[in-house]
């Protein structure tokens, strides 16, 4: 039993990051819309047809287009029988409006009156149905009780007939009424009678070539084809089965993501918080991805998702961020509406945009990289409308406005770097270069207590600068680490040489091991020092590893001189360490120790200075204090030779100026 919770918890990193890439890919599948369609094709009318030649895989029918519909259902509105009912009060209702008298003034005008109206209702006043403006040569059929007879619309009179005037506006009721039902009825039969195909495209026939030019009509046989499939695909459509497959392609994609971080970038993996900054930075905007597609799909690309790649490219290297941006694009591909168009987009912006923020340490260089962001969209969109349409004319404006909106949003990189940075306590270029500034109060305050520790910890950071850029890593964090190694010596600053200005040494008044207590401190003070001016803890990992487990050299030899036989406590002299675990840590060791040890050569001669540096750096090998960093044997011999000349550049033997009298 115990056996089996040991393996259990060894392997509880590993099943961490399993679950963060399963849940992560989960998420994002079920926050999408899941759309029940089949086969779509990439085209466009009057384009050529890119794929390869299409043949009919079934039987289906050509439907007809829109307008085509439209047209004959206005045919068959205006073909369509209109019912009326007799209304036989009619005439009586309107004779009395007559005989109120409030229409003549004299009884010959009554009596011509009268005549007018009884002609109407002789042949027969008829109301127009709604939407009707005349019913020449329309067929209508009187009700009279149960039983119908067929007339012509124009039998009868109506309104248009008659003109505006005393009669229409004021007297007459019409004597025929629509009867709004059966007019229905009788339309709805035909309109239901109207076929929605216009042939059939038998498996097998040939409906488009490759490079040819796709017309409306191959156009609309291209829809039918796309609606069989849809109708057929959600005829057997499984919301599970979707999904499931879905999720399978999303763990395949983390799973190869998972490779190439384990093959080529292991420190990632083996950090928690940074595999769970890249899940989480995956999954948000995939979720503004998703929200978008709900609200419209065709508004895809006005989500920002460059900033996924600038973000692995400031907190990590350009390999990682093309992979990440990679996985990404692939995930969403799947799920998105145009995937070709959006994997096309998605890969060649975020490449430019992971380009474009190489040695990213100003804020200005986010305008630039907005710039190409929008121009890489902006160039894309274009050449993909020549290809199309051979011409400019189908461009959209707005398409651009979509892309310069997408540029600015990017911006949002900047502000959402400092968060991460709080969130997940990660260190950028950015804040290594506000740190690398001599302003910083924790600089401020070692050059004000220690002068001599602070111009020792300048010297080393420079010529680690120039050393990493020599044999490869990270510069700047080197330089930053280098310039922060030695603050805890703010806190006792004269008990070290580089800051005694008199004969007074206050290590006379102390024994070897109280000596020796006060030195290794300075790593332990620095490490407290660090924390209250909230340093990175990469920068924390040069104080605590400058001096990696050697022992302090001096006391130390002076305490085995007084116990020969070794008889004392000799942890008392020893670093607290840890050793460097980074080619940065590493050089930044080596250079600290040769630098000071340069420093107080009494002669500094070529030969005694490359003797000096050999000595140094093969001590620390043989106390095995770079086992444990990447340096190869290539990169110490290139470290030996470029410390030597900068020693010798430093300190080399000046010329004796003559003196004046």
């Amino acid at each position: 039993m115990s056996s089996i919770l040991t393996s259990t918890v060894k392997r509880l990193p590993l099943l961490y990051k399993v679950l963060a890439m399963l849940v992560t890919a989960l998420l994002i599948v079920v926050i999408f819309p899941h759309t029940r369609h089949g086969v779509h094709y990439d085209y466009k009318v009057g384009a050529v047809w890119r794929g390869a030649d299409l043949t009919a895989p079934y039987d289906f029918a050509v439907l007809k287009s829109a307008d085509e519909i439209r047209g004959e259902e206005e045919a068959e509105r205006q073909r369509a029988i209109v019912y009326y009912r007799v209304d036989s009060t009619a005439r009586e209702r309107a004779m009395k409006k007559v005989a109120s008298g409030r229409w003549t003034t004299s009884g010959a005008e009554l009596r011509q009156l009268r005549k007018q109206v009884d002609s109407v209702y002789r042949i027969g006043y008829i109301a127009l149905p709604e939407g009707v403006t005349d019913l020449d040569g329309r067929e209508v059929v009187v009700l009279e009780g149960n039983v119908g007879s067929m007339h012509k619309g124009s039998d009868y009179v109506s309104a248009a007939d008659l003109g505006a005037g005393l009669l229409r506006d004021s007297i007459l009721e019409p004597s025929l009424v629509p009867d709004e039902a059966r007019t229905a009825l009788e339309l709805e039969s035909r309109l239901s009678q109207i076929s929605y195909s216009s042939q059939m495209v038998m498996a097998g026939d040939h409906i488009v070539s490759k490079g040819e030019e796709v017309s409306e009509e191959k156009a609309q046989v291209i829809r039918s084809l796309e609606a069989e499939n849809d109708r057929r695909f959600s005829d057997g459509f499984s919301l599970a089965g979707q999904m499931g497959g879905q999720l399978l392609l999303a763990v395949i994609a983390f799973v190869t993501l998972y490779m190439f971080l384990k093959n080529t970038r292991h420190p990632i993996l083996e950090d928690n918080r940074k595999v769970t900054f890249v899940m989480l930075l995956i999954l948000l905007m995939s979720a503004v991805v998703a929200l978008v597609t709900r609200v419209n799909p065709d508004w895809v690309l006005l989500v920002p998702l460059c900033i996924v790649p600038i973000l692995m490219r400031v907190f990590f290297d350009m390999r990682v961020a093309l992979y990440v941006h990679l996985t990404m694009t692939i995930i969403l591909a799947n799920l998105v509406p145009n995937s070709f168009e959006f994997i096309f987009y998605q890969l060649i912006t975020g490449m430019m945009s992971i380009i474009a923020v190489r040695d990213l340490e100003r804020r200005s260089q986010f305008f630039v990289l907005a710039l190409v962001i929008f121009a890489s969209y902006s160039f894309i969109y274009t050449a993909g409308v020549l290809s199309q349409d051979t011409n400019l004319n189908a461009i959209t404006p707005e398409r651009y406005l979509m892309f310069f909106l997408n540029a600015i949003l990017t911006l949002l990189a900047y502000p959402l770097i400092y968060l991460f940075e709080k969130l997940f306590g990660m260190t950028t270029n950015l804040t290594l270069m506000e740190l690398s500034s001599t302003g910083h109060p924790a600089l401020r305050e070692l050059s004000r207590r220690a002068p001599g520790t602070f111009q020792h910890s300048m010297q080393v950071a420079n010529i680690t600068e120039d050393l990493m850029g020599d044999i490869g890593g990270n510069a700047l964090l080197a330089k930053v680490g280098a310039l922060y190694h030695d603050i805890g010596k703010t806190r006792n600053p004269f008990y070290f040489t580089e800051n005694q200005s008199s004969d007074f040494n206050p290590h006379g008044e102390l024994d070897y091991a109280e000596s020796a207590q006060i030195i290794t401190s300075h790593v332990t003070d620095g490490l407290e020092l660090a924390r209250q001016y909230h340093l990175p803890t990469e920068v924390q990992d040069f104080i605590r590893t400058h001096h990696g487990t050697t022992y302090t050299g001096y006391f130390y030899a002076k305490e085995k001189e007084k116990h020969p036989d070794g008889d004392f406590d000799a942890s008392l002299f020893r670093y607290p360490g840890p050793r460097p675990y980074s080619r940065e840590t590493a050089v930044v060791m080596i250079v600290d120790t040769v630098e000071a040890a340069c420093r107080s050569l009494k002669v500094h001669s070529k030969e005694a200075t490359d003797k000096m540096v050999d000595q140094l750096i093969d001590g620390k090998i043989e106390a095995g204090q770079l086992d444990n960093c990447d340096l190869t044997y290539g990169d110490i011999a290139r470290i030996r030779r470029m410390l030597k000349e900068k020693m010798m550049s430093i300190y080399h033997v000046r010329v004796e100026y003559p003196t004046v009298k």
